[in-house]
């Protein structure tokens, strides 16, 4: 619906026609002390309490005299307003018209009886005749029965509508106020929209249960209230459990029914039919005007909302339409400034609110949405653009680049060249450095892209101008990673005594001092880290959530690396800051590819830096998935290859789902919130349940194939010291087979690990098999990840896993990840999203209406940069993006 015309108008009429659619074996085995079967807990703990930054804010919007915080029951009345709030949870106006229908239901074409197809979706005008309503022989239940008579196939009757009472159709739902003859007034004769009169929006047409006996199919004729085969002028509709239509329709209304066409008995029939009566107990005659307007909108979709068992979707539909109806749409607050409406050609929310819930076509309601995601759209990227705008309004201090530097000196370090795209990324960063507004900046690359490196230099970078760089983490285990890698490349540049490290006497030239923090440091070694930061003497800080303690003072903060930042806090983001509150120069990384038009989304207001090649040398991973239900036998070859690699000399992962038995895989790891949700079920992929670290451990050690192997166990639930242990031993090469959860995550570097064994792969996400097969293939050697199922080829979700054996690109396999489960909360931490603060953009799929509202949005704040001249807007943003959420999208 994209209109690439000269004038640059997003929506035009083009676009609206055109819508987008065993025996023992002496096996050495490492047991961790806290590997064994856990009873499972139910946490009982209570939802964190509302910041009083955010119930502030809550308060003023509540207070503010807008159409939208007017409460339903001033047009709905209390009754149905206390229904709405207790059902759907809507309480104000705004709340209930940005409830939109989840999808729409189409009307077949208007019919008489005789032009009737079975299986076919039509729309009558019929007369209703009689209407009785039984109970169900074999079961609890009600069936109601509706004789009715064409309206279509024979003339009406011209006397009908001479009495009072009629409630004509309004033609073009969407904007019948301004249509042509229109008043302009509240209209108050809507039709009563019921969509399914069942309340099972999603029922009609179901063929008919075995307990709806009319007789046998020899020896008895039907009921009265059916017609005979081969009648055209009567048809006999059927609801089960339906009060409402039973108490709604009576004999004499005239009704308009929407569904699928169906059989019994040889008779046509629509069961649990939508309908929308047209007018009420008439008897003496047709009322030309409610049928010939009828006919006008006929095709109208229904739309259907997210319902529950006591508020249906026809009962919501019908208050939305009392609510269009009688609140003053035109009172709303619109937050796109009148030139952009009229430069994009945004019609008006009134029109657009009345599209989307009151459609009179699939073009109106498509258009509706398409304003909608639009308008998502700009909010979002103006309150990026004006988090820019603030941070780009602060002054930092300059760290230029310095020839012959450490940054210089450390390209002579390492065996290996940069890659182009390295380099030029490296360039960006140097040029960001060297300027008085503080770099905000997003590296990311496919695993192994090299992002440490490019890390590294830029914070060389800041210590050649005497300040110091912290990169922190978000677990010990991944700061304990990138200490050593750090301390690994710079080689004889860095000076360390950390615990990890042997200590070194004292320097005859400058050297740069790498320390790590962490919260299991012993006291005495924590206290004298901290003491060298605040000095000045740590150049590079590498740390966990320890870094951003009260107690953590620098001397002089340059830059930050925040590393998977999405795992950390608002406020502790925040925490690291200069001495004098100054931001500091900052560097987010991400091990988690990221489709360019998700980073436009989520990291607008962050420059973006993308590494798209592999260092050479990197060896590519082949991933083969190995389901136990097609090829049983493979199990047995899949052991004997993992003998064969220690063999050789190399050393093995194998990765489960869980700890111990018995636990909720859903509470097992914190790594779960990286690489999305596991499911539900936890069923093996050898059946019964799926395999933990505590179960393979036992399994493992029994089998003869890997006897005299070393074999330990890693896992979150450990002891720090414990888990740092085992690291540290599987780096060294004294642990063959390292049974383990995703507590390995991104940053583990073994270069001697060349095989993966996935188990019960199908419970992790697309992302997340993809940085676990990271972990191998880090050195010279090639790697092998083997992903073991129970899925056959047609299982749920063998399509995922054949995906990420199908490629090693980290983008595609993020694109394919999100349309597969949805981008989340965009404005929010959750990863696999429950509940999405954006209703209707999908940032997959509206690159191009991302990109002109990005346009836009930023030229208003260019010229607005506190959005003082656009009340409406600024308004809009902070009720969308309260305290918290706004600085979420600041991240810090």
């Amino acid at each position: 619906m994209e209109s690439a015309s000269a004038d640059g108008a997003l929506f035009d009429e083009k676009a609206l026609k055109n819508p987008q659619p065993k025996p023992k074996a002496k096996t050495t085995v490492k047991k961790s002390s806290q590997a064994s079967p856990r009873k499972k807990r139910v946490s009982t703990a209570p939802q964190p309490p509302i910041s009083p930054e955010k119930a502030k804010a809550q308060k003023k919007y509540a207070q503010e005299n807008r159409l939208e915080n007017e409460k339903l029951a001033d047009y709905l009345g209390a009754a149905q307003a206390k229904s709405l709030k207790s059902s759907i949870g809507v309480e104000t106006v705004g709340d209930f018209l940005e409830f939109y229908p989840r999808k729409y239901l189409p009307r077949g074409e208007l019919s008489s009886f005789a032009d009737l197809q079975e299986g076919s979706d039509a729309t009558l005008i019929a007369k209703v005749l009689k209407v009785t309503t039984r109970s169900m022989k074999a079961r609890r239940g009600s069936i109601t029965e509706i004789l009715i008579t064409d309206q279509l196939g024979e003339q009406p009757d011209p006397s009908f509508g001479a009495e009072t009472g009629r409630t004509p159709v309004q033609p073009a739902r969407a904007d019948y106020r301004f249509a042509s003859g229109g008043s302009g007034a509240p209209n108050v004769a809507n039709p009563r929209i019921h969509g399914s009169a069942s309340g099972y929006s999603d029922g009609y047409g179901t063929p008919l249960p075995p307990e709806y006996d009319m007789g046998s199919v020899f020896g008895e004729y039907a009921p009265d209230s059916y017609a005979m085969v081969g009648s055209t002028s009567t048809m006999t509709l059927s609801f089960f459990n339906a009060w409402t239509a039973a108490r709604e329709i009576s004999a004499g209304d005239h009704v308009m029914f929407s569904g699928k066409v169906g059989s019994y008995r040889g008779e046509l029939t629509l069961t649990n039919p939508h309908y929308a009566v047209l007018a009420e107990n008439q008897d003496h005659g047709g009322d030309i005007e409610a049928i010939e307007r009828a006919k006008t909108r006929a095709n109208a979709p229904i739309p259907v909302y997210k319902a529950t068992s006591k508020l249906p979707t026809d009962r919501i539909a019908l208050a939305m339409e009392q609510l269009l109806d009688r609140a003053p749409l035109k009172d709303l607050e619109d937050p796109i400034p009148p030139a952009i409406r009229r430069q994009r050609k945004i019609p008006s929310l009134a029109w657009t609110y009345r599209g989307i819930h009151t459609p009179d076509s699939e073009e109106t309601w498509r258009a509706a949405q398409h304003f909608l995601r639009y308008r998502e759209a700009f909010v979002l990227q103006s309150a990026l653009a004006r988090i820019r705008a603030a941070r780009a309004a602060h002054i930092t201090v300059a760290r230029p680049f310095i020839p012959g530097g450490f940054a210089d000196r450390l390209l002579e370090l390492l065996p290996y060249e940069l890659t182009e795209g390295q380099r030029k990324v490296g360039e960006d960063i140097s040029r960001d450095l060297a300027s008085q507004v503080p770099m905000n900046r997003l590296l990311q690359g496919d695993v192994g892209s090299g992002k440490t490196v490019v890390a590294l230099r830029a914070m060389l970078q800041v210590a050649d101008n005497g300040a110091q760089a912290a990169m922190l983490a978000p677990t010990e285990v991944l700061a304990e990673q990138h200490y050593r890698s750090v301390v690994d490349i710079l080689g004889d540049l860095a000076q360390t005594d950390s615990a990890l490290e042997t200590p070194v006497s004292a320097p005859t030239q400058r050297l740069i001092r790498v320390v790590l923090l962490k919260a299991s440091m012993p006291t005495r070694q924590k206290k004298q880290t901290l003491l060298e930061i605040a000095a000045g003497t740590a150049d590079i800080v590498i740390g966990t959530h320890a870094l951003l303690a009260d107690a953590v003072s620098f001397a002089d903060l340059g830059m930050v690396v925040v590393d998977e930042q999405h795992r950390f806090g608002v406020e502790q983001r925040d925490a690291l800051r200069g001495a004098q509150g100054e931001l500091p120069h900052r560097l987010v990384m991400t091990a988690t590819p990221i489709p360019r038009t998700v980073a436009m989304t989520v990291f607008g207001d962050l420059d973006t830096s993308v590494l798209d090649q592999l260092p050479a040398g990197r060896q590519k991973i082949q991933t083969v998935v190995v389901s136990l239900t097609e090829h049983p036998t493979w199990e047995k070859r899949m052991w004997e290859r993992a003998r064969e690699e220690v063999d050789a000399g190399h050393q093995v992962y194998v990765v489960v789902p869980k700890i111990g038995a018995g636990e909720n895989i859903s509470t097992v790891e914190e790594g779960e919130l990286l690489f999305g949700s596991t499911q539900a079920q936890e069923s093996s992929a050898r059946g019964g349940e799926l395999n933990s670290v505590a179960s393979m451990i036992e399994e493992l050690a029994e089998k003869p194939v890997l006897k005299g192997i070393r074999i330990a166990a890693l896992h979150g639930k450990m002891e720090t010291a414990e888990k740092a242990a085992t690291m540290q031993e599987f780096s060294d090469g004294e642990i063959d087979l390292l049974v383990c959860t995703t507590v390995i995550e991104v940053g583990v570097n073994v270069p001697n690990a060349t095989l993966m064994i996935i188990m019960d792969a199908d419970r992790f996400g697309i992302s997340g098999l993809h940085q676990l097969r990271g972990r191998i293939g880090r050195g010279q050697l090639p790697g092998i990840c083997l992903l073991v199922t129970s899925q056959d080829s047609e299982g749920v979700s063998r399509q995922r896993l054949d995906a990420v054996a199908s490629t090693t690109d980290g983008f595609e396999l993020s694109r394919i990840d999100l349309e597969q489960r949805r981008e989340g909360d965009i404005l929010g931490a959750a990863q696999s999203g429950n509940k999405s603060t954006l209703k209707l953009l999908r940032a997959l799929t509206d690159a191009k209406l991302i990109e002109k509202a990005r346009e836009d949005a930023f030229g208003i704040v260019e010229k607005d940069p506190t959005l003082a001249q656009h009340p409406d807007l600024a308004r809009t943003i902070d009720r969308a993006l309260d305290a918290d959420r706004e600085a979420f999208l600041g991240r810090g």
